[in-house]
């Protein structure tokens, strides 16, 4: 079957969930159907045989059954699983909403295909400093073990957000959610 008319068989597969929420890809254990011409790139774009997918609605679907299994993403449905790559996180916080403040302020994450998670112990944020740039990239945990990349834009509303903190004996610089103190930089 030509890559095209798998992910078609693909979407077909996905159940039709009568209530809102996610398909529960956790419980699914279909077999592996082999990898899949599709890649996110960094920037939360879809591809599909090279092309953008131009689609909300379908990249939307799609990022409902995926899965990260070790290093691996897949497609998952009931009936198959499918690999896909990922160059980064599958997902990109692209909007931040904040309420309250100090040890009471909540961060709302809004990803870019619509999902939304607040900041706190179940959903730890973090950031990675690249070695050779020292650039920071910010990760949100969104669901299972999937994250996604904080887009550089919220993470200067973070930076803004930025309160002294102590973390294991070191000063930081760091936001509160959900009575959680995240370290974003180091307090020089």
């Amino acid at each position: 079957m030509s890559d095209a008319g798998k992910a078609a068989d693909l979407l077909g597969q996905i159940p039709k969930q009568e209530k809102k929420g996610l398909p529960p890809v956790h419980l699914w254990n279909p077999p592996f159907c082999g990898d899949l011409d599709m890649r996110i790139a960094r920037d939360g774009r879809w591809y599909y045989m090279g092309t953008p997918i131009g689609r909300p609605a379908m990249v939307r679907l799609f990022s409902t059954v995926i899965r990260r299994d070790g290093d691996d993403y897949f497609l998952v449905t009931p009936v198959e699983k499918v690999g896909i790559q990922v160059e980064d996180a599958p997902f990109v916080a692209v909007r931040l909403e904040v309420t309250g403040d100090g040890a009471e302020q909540r961060l709302r994450f809004v990803t870019n295909v619509e999902d939304e998670v607040e900041a706190g112990a179940e959903h730890p944020l973090r950031v990675v400093i690249a070695p050779q740039t020292q650039e920071p990239s910010p990760y949100i945990h969104v669901r299972a073990n999937l994250e996604a990349l904080v887009h550089r834009n919220v993470f200067y509303q973070l930076v803004e957000l930025a309160v002294p903190g102590v973390v294991e004996g070191e000063n930081w610089l760091g936001v509160w959610s959900g009575g959680v103190f995240f370290p974003i930089g180091r307090a020089e």
